[in-house]
């Protein structure tokens, strides 16, 4: 079986093109623009997604009968590893999280009236949107216990409910909404939830707070539903599929942040190699010092596993194979490893990465969130060894729980 990762000649063009239109149009615009002043900084971000439009670098991750670049999940992962290079760039491109998790699930799932209602806005970048799945009550990672239900009344549903942690709420004009329709389905079962398009705002959506996190109020939303009202019609998917449809949604989606996540991985190498290249002390430059060196090769191999895992990965569902347990795998370990080399590059930086005069401070309050975010460490974990388990009894050999690689 060839791997071979290198990039067609008009792939490799474009991920020239995003890492130009990165470093020489977003980088320096974002560092001009200030969340303080709201206005001006939409503004700002809508001008450099027309030039991204006017530049054919537009919703990399769609079709292109659908406006976007057609990529597929291997190139995919350079153009957003290029973008996130700012925090603004995969915004910029308009493939950013949930809006782009949430582009795939209307796409796959929605009906024709749906798609013109919902995804095309999304597309165009005139709307945005949020999946509100997560409660405070039940485990995030296990939505077979979600509480939030819907009751039908007639043409209507009825929901009431309990959410938290919904990324882009305050922003969104609309969500998509797990709840719980069937109601006599055994704890447990996987047939309960249903998927439903909720138009905001709208009377029983209640936006309680935006969360206080580490790294600041940064959109996540707390959430009370009450005697929210929505038609039949805006059921998504079909009545009982919430559970497939948001595992449909998650997989890539864990992907993709792992190909922004190597970005800031990298970018942190980058800096630490950067420092010890320049910091003279004892008698030598870090560089020099064995103990920095040990630093810099744990972080330069483990970027390479992420790099890896994370091509392999997207090469199974650009095949159509499953990929599962490669997802798994690679989420759980890139965020990781996302973390550890930030934490070197920080200790290789001293008492500066430890201020917020470098970013390095701020990018370790944000990668604290990947070891959780989709799926928390620990039930990948649980996933991967149920699936090896899985395959040594079904086979007699672990090797296709292990990427299923020749050798």
């Amino acid at each position: 079986m060839a791997i071979d990762f290198t990039l067609a000649p008009e792939h490799e063009e474009i991920r020239k093109r995003v890492r130009a239109f990165i470093q020489e149009v977003v980088i320096p615009a974002s560092e001009e623009l200030r969340e303080s002043d709201r206005d001006a900084y939409l503004r700002g971000i809508f001008k450099l997604r027309e030039k991204a439009k006017a530049e054919g670098l537009w919703l990399p991750h769609m079709p292109k009968e659908w406006g976007g670049m057609g990529l597929g999940h291997v190139e995919l992962a350079m153009v957003q590893s290029e973008a996130a290079k700012t925090r603004l760039g995969p915004w910029v491109l308009n493939c950013q999280a949930p809006d782009e998790g949430n582009m795939h699930t209307l796409l796959h799932w929605a009906t024709d009236e749906q798609k013109d209602k919902y995804l095309r806005p999304l597309l165009d970048g005139v709307k945005m949107s949020c999946f509100a799945m997560t409660e405070p009550e039940v485990a995030g990672s296990d939505p077979t216990l979600i509480r939030t239900h819907a009751v039908q009344d007639g043409d209507e549903w009825v929901i009431n409910g309990h959410k938290w942690f919904i990324s882009n709420a305050r922003r969104a004009n609309f969500a998509i909404l797990i709840a719980k329709t069937e109601l006599d389905v055994p704890e447990g079962a996987r047939g309960g939830n249903t998927a439903f398009l909720i138009d905001l705002p709208q009377e029983g959506w209640n936006d309680v707070r935006e969360v206080e996190t580490m790294h600041g109020s940064t959109g996540h939303s707390e959430i009370v539903i009450k005697d929210l009202r929505v038609p039949e019609s805006q059921i998504l998917g079909g009545r009982g599929n919430g559970h497939r449809l948001g595992q449909y949604r998650l997989g890539p989606a864990r992907l993709a942040h792992c190909m922004r996540w190597i970005s800031q991985a990298e970018t942190a190498l980058d800096m630490m190699v950067d420092r010890a290249l320049n910091r003279y002390s004892h008698g030598s430059l870090l560089a020099d010092k064995q103990g920095v060196q040990w630093l810099i090769a744990d972080s330069a191999m483990e970027l390479y596993q992420c790099k890896l895992m994370v091509l392999h990965a997207a090469s199974k569902i650009d095949k159509g194979e499953d990929f599962r347990t490669e997802v798994s795998m690679a989420k759980h370990f890139v965020a990781g490893s996302l973390n550890r080399i930030i934490d070197r590059a920080i200790q290789v930086h001293g008492a500066l990465g430890y201020s917020t005069d470098t970013p390095l401070a701020n990018m370790f309050q944000h990668a604290r969130w990947a070891r959780f975010a989709d799926g928390a460490d620990e039930i990948h974990q649980m996933r991967i060894a149920e699936r090896t388990i899985d395959a040594y009894r079904s086979t007699g050999s672990t090797n296709a729980a292990t990427g299923g690689l020749p050798l």
